[in-house]
């Protein structure tokens, strides 16, 4: 019998002679494994929740692969289906708005909180429905929610231990927003779109809080040291930023991004896998 699987990540590659494949992650219930499958275009099946069986595969030194011809692509999994929980789903729209609304206990800025507010319920549907990568976190449908979720409720957690005068403000706004370029570097299904390229999210995110701040009337300091958070969350100008943290908001918010990342990158290999992202492997168990 040809076992089941479910695609829980998939990144696009070309091949040196320029023929199209896909690298799939795939599990089912007892295993997980990566799979290069052959002449697969950027806009052909299987996506991340689809279901999949292999009818050969070739194994050299333990890199799996396959032809397209090989491999049955079935529909994507219902709620029914055993395999559905695979895939982390988009939170509920309750529990981003009630972590959204106890941070907001914590603010003061009269000026800031609206904006708050407006955007966190205004980016929840957009960010339900895009992921935060392509292959290192948070790499399927939902995943951007799920992502800024997770640094939103840490930053809940966070905050009322730290004894220093920080103003959350800047924190919740650059969480918000630091990620949001990715609604317009990959496409819902996770392919890399040319904005990627010319701009980069870091440029997007930071531009489009920089023009809701000053739409808002928010003070020239005041706006520079938000946009900063967004513009120095990746931490290091290796890693993308164009410049470091520097403010003790800005420090917080790229922390927070990593905690998220890194978790969610191991959460998503098979024990003993090596990682890039945290350059070295993972251990289970």
């Amino acid at each position: 019998m040809i076992r089941e699987y479910m695609v829980t990540g998939r990144a696009n590659a070309t091949t040196r002679q320029g023929s199209p494949y896909a690298l799939l992650k795939v599990a089912d219930a007892e295993q997980s494994f990566t799979i290069s499958v052959w002449d697969v275009a950027q806009d052909m099946p299987p996506f991340p929740g689809q279901l999949v069986q292999f009818v050969q595969i070739k194994d050299f030194g333990g890199k799996k692969s396959c032809s397209f011809t090989d491999m049955n692509v079935g529909l994507m999994a219902d709620e029914k289906h055993p395999l559905y929980g695979l895939i982390p789903r988009p939170i509920e729209r309750a529990v981003w708005d009630s972590t959204v609304e106890r941070l907001l206990e914590y603010c003061t800025d009269e000026t800031l909180m609206p904006i708050i507010r407006s955007f966190a319920e205004k980016l929840y549907r957009p960010y339900s429905e895009y992921p935060a990568a392509t292959t290192v976190h948070h790499a399927y449908p939902g995943g951007l929610l799920n992502h800024t979720l997770q640094m939103l409720h840490m930053l809940d957690g966070l905050y009322p231990c730290l004894p220093y005068a920080i103003k959350v403000e800047r924190c919740i706004l650059a969480i918000l927003f630091h990620d949001y370029g990715k609604v317009y570097e990959y496409n819902r299904q996770g392919d890399t779109q040319t904005d990627m390229y010319l701009l980069g999210h870091i440029y997007l995110g930071a531009h489009k809080l920089q023009n809701v701040l000053e739409q808002h009337g928010v003070e020239p300091e005041e706006v520079k040291r938000i946009v900063h958070c967004v513009l120095a969350h990746h931490g290091q100008r290796e890693y993308g930023s164009p410049v470091l943290p520097c403010t003790q908001e800005a420090a917080i918010v790229t922390y927070l991004d990593n905690i998220s990342a890194k978790v969610d990158a191991m959460e998503g290999c098979p024990d003993g896998d090596y990682v890039p992202a945290i350059s070295t492997h993972v251990v289970k168990g």
